[in-house]
C-alpha cells in the first residue's frame, strides 16, 4: 500500500474527529499484513481492544525488555487471556540477569545507554518487523506525548514506508477512562521503560 505525504495529508483531515474503529476498519481494509505493537503501558489496552474488537487474528508483537514491573506482566497476561490476544513475544537476545551483571541500567548521559537502548528495545523490534514485514502498523500513538508525536498525526509513515496507524492520537487521557469505563477494560499505570526514563523522551522506536 503506497500512499504520497499528500494523500496521507488529506486522509488525516478526513480522519480527525472520526471514530477510532471505523479508521481502524479502514487500514485492515487497505492493508495486507497489518500488525499492532503493544508494551502494556498505561491506555495500552484501548488500541489493543478496538484493534482486536475488529480483527482478533491481527499479530501483537509485543517486545518485552526484560524491566517491567509486575503489574505489567500481570497485566499484560489479563489482557493476553480477556482479548485473546494473538501475541508474538521478542525478548533481548541477552538476559536481563546477564546484562545487569555486565552494564546494569545506564544513564540517560551514559555513552552505554545507546547500546542498553539498542539490546533491550530497537533489536527486538526491528527484528519482529522483518519476520512480520506488515504494511499496517497500529499503535497508541497520542499527540502531547512527545515533542516528535506532536509532528505526527492519525497517520503517518514510519522510516520504512509502513504505515503507521494511531487511532486514538488526539484523545485525552480522560477520554480514553471513559472509554475503558464503557467497556469495564482494565488499565495499569506502574510501567517502567528503562530505555525512556523520562515520559517525554523518545526510546528511537517511532524516530
Amino acid at each position: 500500500m503506497a500512499f504520497s505525504q499528500e494523500s496521507i495529508a488529506k486522509l488525516n483531515k478526513h480522519f480527525k474527529g472520526i471514530d477510532p474503529q471505523e479508521i481502524i476498519s479502514w487500514a485492515i481494509a487497505n492493508g495486507k499484513s497489518p500488525v499492532v505493537t503493544t508494551n502494556f503501558r498505561p491506555y495500552e489496552v484501548a488500541i489493543l481492544h478496538a484493534v482486536t474488537d475488529i480483527d482478533n487474528s491481527i499479530p501483537v508483537i509485543w517486545c518485552d525488555t526484560g524491566y517491567n514491573t509486575p503489574n505489567t506482566y500481570k497485566h499484560a497476561d489479563e489482557l493476553t487471556s480477556r482479548l485473546d490476544l494473538n501475541i508474538k513475544l521478542y525478548v533481548p537476545r541477552q538476559t536481563a540477569a546477564h546484562r545487569d551483571a555486565v552494564m546494569g541500567i545506564p544513564q540517560i548521559d551514559d555513552p552505554r545507554h545507546a547500546i542498553f537502548t539498542e539490546q533491550v528495545k530497537l533489536e527486538p523490534f526491528k527484528r519482529a518487523m522483518e519476520e512480520h514485514k506488515p504494511d499496517v502498523w497500529f499503535t497508541n500513538l497520542r499527540k502531547g506525548q512527545t515533542t516528535h508525536r506532536d509532528s505526527l498525526d492519525v497517520l503517518s509513515l514510519s522510516k520504512d514506508g509502513v504505515l503507521k496507524v494511531s487511532p486514538f492520537y488526539y484523545w485525552s487521557d480522560t477520554q480514553l477512562d471513559a472509554y475503558l469505563n464503557q467497556r469495564n477494560l482494565p488499565n495499569e499505570h506502574k510501567y517502567f521503560d528503562p530505555t525512556k526514563v523520562l515520559e517525554n523522551r523518545e526510546c528511537g522506536l517511532h524516530t
